[in-house]
């Protein structure tokens, strides 16, 4: 896992090994299709069938709607579904609302629901096609087999399941996909977490399972079933909770539950040929993930203290907020950001249990956010650091230069540190592969993990979860500057040990492991925005 992360760090003059040109002929198709499965298609809600974004974040605000075939539609399509088609000269392609490196879209999403009037009156497993807004039903089970996942009386809805197609991301970006690939798996399990918040519901995130057992429950495991097709490497499995009360727990004996159960379809091939990227399955089975424990339990830390409140969202529903997220292509260098909208997107970041995502997670915050403000009203041009965990605050402080400031700054209690102040617009662009909208936004950051403390500690499958963390804080700021009336975008070209240097961090301890940016969009006249669904010819019900 060491290996695989100093090989694939960005550096001035020399990159990672990629493929230095885009082979488009090969490129991977963005949509997993299994031939051969049973495909129920699922209903589209209309823009306001959700209550206002902000109340996403008031514990309690919204009523719990139940699992039926339409909150289950609306559920997946405000997650991993399509939000809208862009067009340029004949050439067409789709966003979701789970944000993807390159729009490439390497997270596959699967269902483990029981019998549903309108889908099925049987158990069974499912994968998502968002093209479509289907499910394809990849297995159906015995009567007597969600009785058995779930407990007596049953202790949540259904369960959701993420994979990831390493080649996805490994076409266009080489060896460092997969980190790519863990991003997006932080991004989609943010958007799960918004989207099951807006039905009142409630995302767990199981952390005791291995995965070997994601992979016997989703079928991945099943080699036949990909025989001519591309590998889906499991990653994660989570509850849903349609009546949440923080106090449950997950037994899930998932031994041998849906191997029985009556498999069908064949997935696609995405590409004809392939790169072998050695090192990418050298650091998949490096950071495997065995099972630990029996049971996960929802037990809910109590809020943040004092924590600011999120900005209002204009009176905007959750879905629309959802709907019209977008990853900015350039900034315009001028506009800046509020200082109230700052507060909400700093409060948003913070790992505070009562909202979402970070009530769909258990693990310890563990990623520093150092901050590049270029334009933020009422606070100085400067290098700032957000402490997510307060507790390691005198370690990092250590560990970086010893002539930055750590200024406490009062700003809504925020646990927010001036380190420096001035111009820093040309360090940010350098140190994100000396892209100019890093420089361009109202404040530019890098995501700064507590890296070999937590590998210590967990193991080396938690390489993978530092930059879920990672993705997570990701999709809370995308939302916050959509709140905001501004873009953000990720950037997952940078290079790793020059911030390490502008920090003033010597050794391997910290490591920076993603960057974002917050700004005014450019928008690209040249392309035609299409509606998501239209190509279905089938309406809201």
């Amino acid at each position: 896992m060491w290996r695989y992360h100093r090989l694939s760090k960005h550096a001035l003059g020399h990159y990672a090994e990629g493929p230095g040109y885009l082979d488009w002929a090969n490129q991977p198709e963005p949509f997993r299709r299994f031939a051969g499965a049973h495909e129920v298609p699922l209903p589209l809600a209309a823009d306001d069938d959700t209550p206002l974004f902000d109340a996403l974040v008031r514990p309690g605000a919204i009523r719990p709607r139940p699992l039926t075939r339409q909150t289950l539609g609306l559920f997946l399509e405000l997650s991993l579904g399509i939000t809208a088609w862009k067009s340029f000269q004949g050439t067409k392609w789709a966003l979701r609302g789970n944000p993807s490196s390159g729009n490439l879209h390497p997270t596959e999403g699967y269902l483990l629901i029981p019998a549903l009037p309108g889908i099925s009156d049987r158990p069974g497993v499912y994968h998502y096609a968002p093209r479509e807004h289907a499910l394809e039903e990849r297995a159906r089970l015995g009567a007597d087999a969600w009785s058995a996942l779930s407990g007596d009386p049953p202790a949540l809805a259904f369960l959701a399941g993420l994979s990831s197609v390493h080649w996805r991301e490994a076409w266009k970006y080489g060896q460092r996909a997969y980190r790519y690939c863990q991003h997006d798996v932080g991004h989609a399990l943010g958007a799960l977490s918004f989207a099951a918040a807006a039905l009142g519901w409630r995302v767990w995130l199981l952390s005791h399972v291995s995965d070997a057992d994601i992979s016997g429950l989703l079928g991945l495991e099943r080699q036949g079933d990909f025989a001519q097709a591309e590998p889906e490497a499991p990653e994660l499995l989570a509850a849903v909770l349609t009546n949440p009360t923080g106090s449950e727990s997950v037994p899930l004996p998932l031994d041998g539950v849906v191997r029985q159960g009556a498999w069908r379809g064949q997935a696609n091939r995405l590409s004809q040929s392939h790169v072998d990227w050695s090192e990418i399955p050298v650091v998949a089975r490096a950071a495997t993930k065995p099972r630990t424990g029996d049971s996960t339990p929802l037990t809910a830390a109590p809020p943040l203290a004092a924590a600011p409140t999120p900005a209002r969202s204009d009176g905007l529903s959750a879905a629309r907020l959802i709907r019209r997220r977008r990853s900015a292509v350039a900034l315009d260098g001028q506009t800046g950001l509020a200082r109230s909208n700052f507060v909400a997107m700093m409060a948003a970041a913070l790992p505070d249990p009562a909202r979402p995502p970070w009530q769909s997670v258990g693990f310890p915050a563990r990623v520093q956010l150092a901050l590049f403000v270029h334009r933020v009203e009422d606070l100085p041009a400067g290098l700032y650091m957000l402490m997510r965990d307060g507790d390691r605050r005198s370690a990092l402080r250590a560990a970086c230069h010893r002539k930055f400031a750590w200024l406490d700054v009062e700003l809504a209690s925020l646990p927010l540190y001036a380190l420096a102040l001035g111009d820093f617009r040309p360090a940010a662009a350098q140190a994100s592969c000396l892209q100019e909208i890093a420089a361009d936004g109202a404040f530019s950051l890098a995501m700064v993990a507590d890296f070999a403390r937590t590998l210590e500690e967990e193991g080396s499958w938690a390489y993978r979860r530092l930059f879920w963390e990672c993705g997570l804080i990701g999709q809370a700021l995308y939302l916050q500057a959509e709140a905001a009336g501004v873009r953000a975008t990720g950037i997952g070209c940078y290079f790793d040990d020059l911030v390490h240097r502008l920090l003033g961090l010597g050794s391997e301890e910290w490591q920076s492991l993603y960057h974002f940016t917050v700004g005014g969009a450019l928008e690209d006249d040249r392309l035609t925005t299409l509606p998501a669904y239209a190509h279905l010819g089938r309406g809201c019900s």
